[in-house]
Formats: C-alpha cells, structure tokens, sequence
C-alpha cells in the first residue's frame, strides 16, 4: 500500500511501526543522512534548547516553554513519549501538530529517506524537527528521548544544553554506573556553548567531557543555586538573581536549571515574566491532580530516581489512607520503585499493563511481599483496579497512579474518570 497525504495519522502510524526490525536503534548515521537531504541539520534562525536527563525533562522543557510563551517568543517543543495522542509529541506555541501536518511531515521524510530505514522514534523526531523548520519560530525545545549522545535529537548542534538529573534507568543502552550514564547524556554538549546541569551530585565524566570539548559548565551548587522558603523560592544564577517567586506545580529543581538556561540567554528576562511563566506552567502525568475529595494525583514515575521525589511529595499525606494504583513495565527498576513507594503507600492495587513490555500484577505483588507489605490486590488492567478501589474510598482519601506512561494513559483514557472537583 503507497502512503500518501491523504492516508489517515492512524495508518501512518501503523506503518511505521513495522518499517523498522527494532524499537531503539542506537546511532545517527542514518537519521543524519535523512535530514541532511531534509536539509534539516540547522534550525536557524531559531534558538535550539537541547534538554536531556534521567527525570525532569518535561517538566523543564514545560517550564522553558510556558516562560518564553510569556515574552511574547515563538516556541516549538518535541518531546515523547505521549500521553494519549500522538500529535503530543510535536507542540508550536503551545498547540499540538495536525494530523495533516503530521502526514505532510511524514510523506516528506518518506520521500527522502529512499532505502535508508528508520525507527518509529527517528520518524517523530524528523518530523518535529520538519515542522519547526517550517514554522520560523524563535526558540526549539527538544527534549531527549534516551541518553543524549546517540540519539536523534542530537543530530542538530543546540545553542544550550541542559541536564536535568542523572540516575540509572536504560542501563541496557546508557551503562549501569552514573559515571556512564553521565558521559552519555553529555554527549548533548558542543563546544564554546552552555552546558547547564541540574544535578547536585555530579559524575565526574561529565566535568570531564565539558572541559574536553571547551563547553562552559553551569552546575548547580556551582555556577547557580536555588533556595526553597514556606511560600516562595530564589534562584541565584551568574547574572541575575530572581527572589519571592512562586511555587510551580512542577519540581522546583526542574524550575531552577530552566531558569539557569534562561539566564545565560535572555538574561534582561523581565521577573514578572519569569513569574507568570512558572505560575502557569503544567504538565499532564508530573504529579497531576484531577480531584481533591478524594486526592486522586496522577504520575508517570517509573524509576528509582523519580519515585524518591514522589515518595516525598505523598509525605505530606501521612496521617490520610493512601492507594496506589500501580503497573510497570518489566525492563524497569521494579524491586527498588516498590520499596520506595512502600514507606508512603498504604494499600497497592496492581495491575498488568495493555502492552508487551509489562510486567505481571502478580511478579510486582511478589516484590511487595518481599518488602513485607501486607494489603495487595492484583488486576488486569487500570479499569478494573480503579473500579475496585472506588467501592472503598471516602473524601479524606489519597489515589496515587504511577509506575509507567501506560498507567497514566490508560486511567486518563477512562470513561470513568474523575473530573477536577
């Protein structure tokens, strides 16, 4: 069958999940070659924002995003994986891509690439990459899909980089030490530009990769800090110091290496901007709230790295009974996600996961029960959990649902679902 403009999204799609042997294809040869002849490989004039990390690059590139929004500045973001539609992925002033546009993007790359094959990922970033060219923004934000150094975002030269955090997950692929996994994330970094890290214990490789390639290192705790009080926080960066700004809904953390990529390129950023940008910035699946009475929060954590900081989030609801509603996928940390969470959860509701990847209700009850937590159910899917658990919650009660992007989307996909309340 010969995919045109008018093929549907869906069956675009469908073809390019099986044009390609494999789900991740590590290297750029290949997608490097399909947006030379895109003429793809420089975005200018506009400013490209590469963010890679372990957790909190969505939230950042949110952060950066709804900011740069607020001066008045063209912005496109690509970023994966998506929540419930594929359109997600490619966003221009704040605005999901078309399916049109999508296919359009598509049939041009199709056309280009001839025999060179590409994944379903190397796809979605080319046509991102399509669309923005096309659009004539002023800022791209691309958000890494896996490490940094192979992939496919980082085949066009971003005028800043930014690591969020560095933590162990994808150890297959990016290596089972910090150290590794930090020389691969780096690899997002050029020479004589800003290479902006937000994480406070820093490997050593990536001082060392940044001093090797000439890249102006900006850590925090070095270059720029960040101080939390009751209602407000500060940031303190080399050129600016914004105080009293308010608390996003996203993690401070996160907000404060946005803030140090902002500050190293518009650095005369007005602080009633930065506010109003932070005050509205949000992102589905990050500690999503859709009801209060009972608390029903929504997040896609699904490695050690990321539970910690949910696990002291749900801290505050402590002297509350709090469910969780949880399925993972088998390749990830499961054993050391489920401790975590065990200390803030009271009662689990564990389910299978509609895709290949996930990993048994049952082998995740097993893993509990090795934690000695006592009060377990498994199910078959999100459907059913939920609708077992609502027979027993009251409006005092806390819902937490996580351990993977397919939990989230599956209770988002729910007819069922609450609306905010």
């Amino acid at each position: 069958m010969k995919l045109t403009q008018q093929t549907s999204l869906n069956q675009w799609l469908d073809h390019l999940l099986e044009l390609h042997p494999t789900e991740i294809d590590m290297g750029l040869t290949r997608v490097k070659e399909v947006a030379k002849r895109l003429n793809l490989g420089d975005l200018s004039p506009s400013t490209v924002i590469t963010v890679a990390g372990t957790n909190g690059k969505g939230s950042t590139c949110a952060m950066l995003e709804s900011i740069l929004r607020q001066h008045q500045l063209t912005v496109g973001v690509y970023s994966s994986p998506h929540m419930l539609r594929y359109n997600e992925r490619v966003r221009i002033n704040g605005v999901d891509a078309t399916d049109q546009a999508l296919v359009d993007a598509f049939c041009a790359i199709d056309e280009a690439r001839e025999q060179i094959s590409l994944t379903f990922f190397e796809y979605a970033t080319l046509a991102g990459l399509y669309l923005f060219k096309v659009a004539k923004l002023d800022v791209v934000l691309l958000e890494v899909g896996l490490g940094g150094r192979l992939d496919a975002t980082n085949i066009i030269d971003a005028d800043i980089a930014a690591i969020t955090s560095i933590d162990l997950d994808h150890q297959e692929y990016l290596g089972d030490t910090r150290e590794l996994v930090g020389r691969e994330k780096a690899g997002v970094f050029r020479p004589n530009t800003y290479a902006i890290v937000g994480e406070p214990n820093l490997p050593q490789s990536v001082v060392e990769y940044s001093q090797a390639i000439q890249a102006h290192l900006c850590a925090v705790g070095q270059q720029f800090n960040y101080q939390v009080a009751d209602d407000t926080w500060e940031f303190s960066g080399q050129h600016v110091k914004f105080t009293e700004l308010p608390k996003p809904s996203l993690p401070i953390a996160n907000a404060a290496t946005a803030l140090a990529v902002l500050e190293q390129l518009w650095p005369d950023l007005p602080i009633a901007t930065v506010k109003q940008g932070l005050e509205k910035a949000s992102l589905a699946g990050r500690l999503e709230s859709i009801s209060q009475a009972p608390k029903v929060l929504l997040d896609v954590a699904h490695n050690p790295h990321a539970a910690r900081y949910l696990a002291s989030q749900l801290q505050q609801y402590q002297h509350k009974r709090v469910f969780a509603i949880c399925g993972m996928l088998k390749d990830k940390d499961c054993h050391s996600v489920l401790g975590i969470m065990s200390e803030v959860v009271d009662h689990w509701y564990l389910t299978d996961l509609a895709c290949p990847r996930s990993a048994k209700a049952s082998e995740l009850q097993a893993l509990l029960a090795s934690s000695h937590v006592a009060s377990s159910q498994v199910f078959p899917n999100v459907e059913q959990a939920w609708d077992s658990l609502t027979e027993l919650l009251n409006k005092d009660d806390v819902v937490i649902i996580f351990g993977s992007f397919y939990t989230v989307a599956e209770f988002k996909a729910l007819k069922n679902q609450f609306v905010q309340s």
